[in-house]
């Protein structure tokens, strides 16, 4: 075994101890004369000890020495906590740079009492969790499992001029940096573009730099669309008795799953249950095309990037972005619940149908149900980012070992988990927007609003009314996601995307 170097590094080797360690990029500065020092015995440590070995002031296994003496440096005022501003001084003592932006992601995200700053607890809490995630990349990217990385693509981080980097310097170069997005657990832990579920309403996946310098972005998204497009084919039969459901099914005339595929079945044959699965399909290219541009548009309007984003920022990016692509290809929504409510011989073809809507009802008809649509893109689209954050990060935190990578299970279990829940908060709305679309103007029949759709139904059926058709919608959601995650990790190595 290689015997450990006693030289702790750059970054923090002043604030461990006054051992006159020599600065290894030349010159013989000591670096220990170049920031505050801290005596051994104020942490309990004898000043004896052996500082080459097992010394926790000098890189030794005991990791709350060395937070409790970087804490002590960052926190200029000596208030006992850790504001943006002690940040921002402290820091530049050490040789790092961090925006304002930022080191105030930092604070904001260690922050559980919400008093602006951080106290110890806080600190070495947030620290402990961000080192876990860097220590999975490193692990991850370290192959020969030396504790070095070999890459030419990170020689930046560099600090020893050994052409290698070791745990240390990975680690202080990520020092205090937004943990949010990791570009390894980016690429791994992607999520809408994957799984589709039929509904359009995710926030956006991040995409690494190199995947946006490279163009695999695009790759990533022609490979979900592809994915989409079988998976809502196959689930197809289950999205349109979804549908019927929603309009048809009551207290007095309800319908059950079976009876449902008998009736669709006895009406137009075994065709017909895939009656509007082609607008569906049609609009997935537009709809993700136009989202992806204009999340990214919105994110450097708000000021982000990819390695910054937080969850919030990419809750309002990625709601504003919908509410856009939902905007730009609703008329096709309204095409696919006119379709998979038309009988036999009713239209002939999308084409046709969208005539007969613009000859007796105009154009404002293609816009029926559009206010509970949009209202619906918050609550699926934040408890369905909020869940998957959530699990991702539980399972960060008890069973990542040595890769970030979670597997296809694990993933899968997520994806499901987080979509479920986000259709269920949504689902009164979509039935609501279902109904409204469904409204064909007559003369003498009334348009009820939506505020008058919910208390009709609620008056009529009750609450569950508001969740006809949930049965048949959940039932598609494990195939869904199963189908689309096949397909598209297929795909990707069709299209040279690297593996996972």
């Amino acid at each position: 075994m290689r015997k450990r170097s006693s030289i702790v590094s750059p970054l923090l080797s002043g604030g461990f101890c006054q051992c006159r360690t020599e600065d290894p990029g030349g010159g013989g500065r000591t670096l220990g004369a170049s920031l505050p020092a801290v005596s051994h015995a104020e942490d309990g440590h004898d000043e004896s000890c052996d500082y080459s070995q097992a010394c926790p002031v000098c890189g030794g296994p005991e990791q709350e020495h060395r937070l409790k003496v970087l804490f002590q440096i960052l926190d200029v005022n000596k208030d006992g906590g850790i504001c943006v501003n002690d940040l921002t001084i402290g820091l530049k003592k050490l040789g790092v740079h961090r925006t304002e932006h930022e080191l105030r992601k930092v604070v904001k995200a260690g922050d559980k009492d919400l008093d602006g700053q951080l106290d110890f607890e806080e600190f070495v809490h947030y620290l402990r969790d961000h080192e876990k995630k860097l220590r999975l990349v490193f692990k991850s990217l370290d192959k020969k499992n030396d504790g070095h990385i070999d890459s030419q693509e990170i020689m930046h981080m560099d600090k020893n001029g050994t052409m290698t980097i070791d745990w240390n310097e990975w680690r202080d170069y990520h020092l205090l940096h937004p943990a949010d997005n990791i570009p390894e657990i980016i690429l791994y832990w992607k999520h809408s573009t994957i799984f589709d579920v039929g509904e359009s309403m995710l926030v956006p996946d991040e995409f690494t730099a190199e995947e946006k310098k490279t163009g695999m972005l695009w790759r990533h998204l022609v490979a979900g669309g592809v994915a989409g497009a079988v998976s809502r084919t196959c689930t197809a039969p289950l999205d349109r008795l979804k549908v019927l459901m929603q309009v048809h099914s009551s207290r007095i005339n309800a319908m059950g799953i079976a009876g449902g595929f008998t009736q669709m079945i006895r009406e137009g044959g075994l065709r017909s249950l895939w009656r509007g699965n082609g607008i569906n399909v049609v609009k997935i290219a537009p709809e993700s095309a136009i989202k992806f541009m204009a999340y990214e548009q919105i994110k450097r309007l708000i000021g982000s990037n990819q390695e910054t984003l937080g969850i919030v920022e990419r809750l309002v990016s990625g709601s504003l972005a919908g509410a856009i692509a939902q905007s730009s290809i609703y008329p096709m929504e309204v095409l696919k619940t006119r379709l998979a409510l038309g009988k036999t011989g009713q239209f002939d073809g999308i084409s046709d149908c969208a005539k007969h809507i613009l000859k007796k009802e105009g154009l404002v008809a293609f816009y029926k149900g559009y206010i509970p649509n949009m209202l619906g893109i918050i609550p699926y689209a934040g408890i369905d980012l909020a869940v998957y954050e959530t699990l991702k990060n539980w399972w960060l935190q008890k069973f990542a070992t040595d890769s970030a990578d979670p597997g296809v299970f694990v993933l899968l279990a997520c994806g499901t988990m987080s979509s479920t829940c986000g259709q269920l908060a949504s689902y009164p709305l979509a039935l609501v927007r279902t109904r409204m679309q469904a409204q064909a103007s007559q003369e003498g029949s009334p348009q009820m609003t939506m505020t008058g759709l919910f208390r009709h139904i609620v008056r009529t059926e009750g609450a569950i009314g508001l969740y006809r058709g949930l049965a048949p919608n959940f039932m598609k959601v494990i195939p869904a996601v199963s189908i689309s995650y096949v397909v598209y990790e297929n795909l990707k190595m069709t299209l040279g995307v690297q593996s996972r």
